[in-house]
């Protein structure tokens, strides 16, 4: 028998690695658009070789696409930020579903995180930044990680917006290394020199 999708609840599926398959489920919450299949697709197909055994942080979590993605394919530890009770409850549902250990679920606003974090500094391999295409965020969030000396040197920082994006909103030291677009979004992964 199938369990009973509750009122108001998306689902997403795992695209790869140990957890292929395997569905999440997560609250229909405004603003939150888990990130496509196409996309996810291409993103870890662009980070095969540099995935396992790195610290990722999925800075604005929302249904934790990325993040739980990045578990499956050999990440060491995953930090998913999320401000949204409800979708973080749903995270931490998700990871005691997928026994996923190396996820670590905050609920907190990306901004609060940044200032008040006691993680070690130039420790994070790996950032995904997928801000609410509103209100302008991806600039701030990309200057706030970047200004909080967690990134390790090299690190790479996945964007996705519904713009396209140039070096020059990107910190100085930031370089485009990859973009595509699928339908109205537009996703970029960055190396931090």
């Amino acid at each position: 028998m199938k369990p009973r999708r509750k009122p108001g609840a998306s689902t997403l599926r795992i695209i790869g690695g140990e957890w292929r398959s395997r569905v999440l489920r997560f609250p229909a919450v405004d603003g939150l658009r888990p990130t496509p299949n196409r996309v996810r697709e291409t993103l870890f197909n662009w980070l095969r070789d540099e995935i396992h055994g790195k610290t990722c942080l999925d800075l604005f979590a929302g249904s934790g696409a990325l993040g739980f993605e990045a578990l499956s394919r050999g990440a060491a530890r995953v930090i998913l930020i999320e401000r949204n009770a409800a979708a973080c409850r749903a995270l931490a549902e998700n990871a005691r579903l997928l026994q996923a250990e190396k996820a670590d679920i905050r609920h907190s606003s990306a901004w609060d995180w940044l200032r008040q974090t006691r993680q070690a500094p130039a420790s994070i391999d790996l950032v995904f930044l997928d801000p609410p295409f509103a209100g302008g965020l991806l600039p701030r969030a990309c200057e706030a990680i970047e200004q909080s000396g967690l990134l390790a040197r090299p690190a790479l920082v996945y964007l996705e917006a519904d713009a396209n994006i140039t070096e020059r909103q990107l910190p100085g030291n930031w370089r485009i290394w990859k973009t595509a677009t699928a339908g109205d979004v537009r996703y970029f992964l960055v190396r931090r020199e």
